[in-house]
């Protein structure tokens, strides 16, 4: 066997990314948009797309994916291969150690031949060091979905103050079910989490002043909605306090968010929630949301 080359991209490198021949059943390779519109909108940096290749043929990619302040890529989004071991060795070569975001379509494990190329894949960035975190529900909310009713129950109000949001980040957090909230949680303690999230939302492109808190008609505190901006509309969190579930407020959070988008014009919104988070993905469900993907968030240790 060839030796392996494993490298960085080099500027003028996009067609040789875009070379590899790939499925189309899973990732980035499965969406609507190539790696090269991509690119082209800035949504990658050069050296942050890596290649194997064998006799100047490529055999596996990946693409890390970060803002264009970031020093350092947030997630792996594209991974691909037409031989696995060179693929788990590029992931182990490559420096960036983050979150891979696996998108996959509704209902994966029911197709053999989606689940067999997901698998591929699973098993390859395990063998490289990584392992599930969690499974979520990716959402996409277009006009014909239609702008649900306000319920009328709560009263929103911008909050200028970062420390209002943080206090109730905290509160939420003390029985969340996110499980990157969770993580966080578990390694660093409650406030590096609610500093996490509201890290998060800053990194947003959305405006500042959509953020918004929710509350009784008595003045007490709900909880939270930021519909803001990524790369399209997207909404950024909807969160309650422990005290107010049971309510159904996340619904609530979620249409003034969606209203708020639609009037900015929103042809998409994109939202997501993980699969155990059972009363926001019954929100998403009853506001008219559709699951446009599935996806499975996997970290190294």
């Amino acid at each position: 066997m060839t030796d392996l080359v494993i490298r960085p991209l080099v500027p003028g490198e996009v067609e040789l990314f875009e070379s590899l021949p790939t499925d189309r059943l899973v990732g980035f390779a499965a969406g609507e948009t190539t790696f090269t519109e991509l690119h082209a909108r800035g949504e990658y940096r050069i050296d942050w797309c890596w290649v194997a290749l064998r006799d100047g043929v490529v055999v596996a990619r990946a693409a890390w994916f970060g803002g264009p302040k970031d020093d350092a890529p947030l997630a792996l989004d594209w991974f691909d291969f037409t031989d696995a071991d060179a693929a788990v060795e590029l992931l182990r070569r490559a420096p960036h150690r983050t979150e891979f975001s696996f998108n996959l379509v509704p209902g994966w494990r029911e197709r053999p031949d989606v689940l067999a190329a997901a698998n591929a894949r699973l098993d390859a960035v395990t063998a490289a060091g990584m392992t599930p975190l969690v499974e979520r529900y990716i959402y996409l909310w277009t006009p014909e979905c239609g702008v649900p009713e306000r319920p009328g129950r709560l009263e929103f109000r911008p909050e200028p103050d970062d420390e209002v949001f943080l206090d109730i980040f905290r509160r939420m957090n003390k029985s969340t079910l996110d499980a990157h909230a969770l993580r966080t949680i578990a390694k660093h303690g409650e406030e590096a989490a609610a500093q996490e999230d509201m890290d998060y939302l800053r990194w947003m492109r959305g405006p500042r002043e959509w953020w918004l808190v929710a509350y009784t008609p008595g003045g007490e505190i709900v909880g939270l909605t930021v519909p803001t901006e990524h790369s399209k509309p997207v909404i950024g969190y909807v969160g309650v306090v422990p005290e107010q579930r049971g309510h159904g407020y996340a619904y609530d959070l979620l249409v003034e968010a969606t209203h708020k988008l639609a009037a900015e014009g929103a042809q998409e919104i994109k939202a997501g929630t993980d699969k155990g988070n059972v009363p926001m993905a019954k929100a998403f469900a009853k506001a008219g949301y559709p699951i446009h993907q599935e996806r499975i968030d996997l970290i190294y240790p």
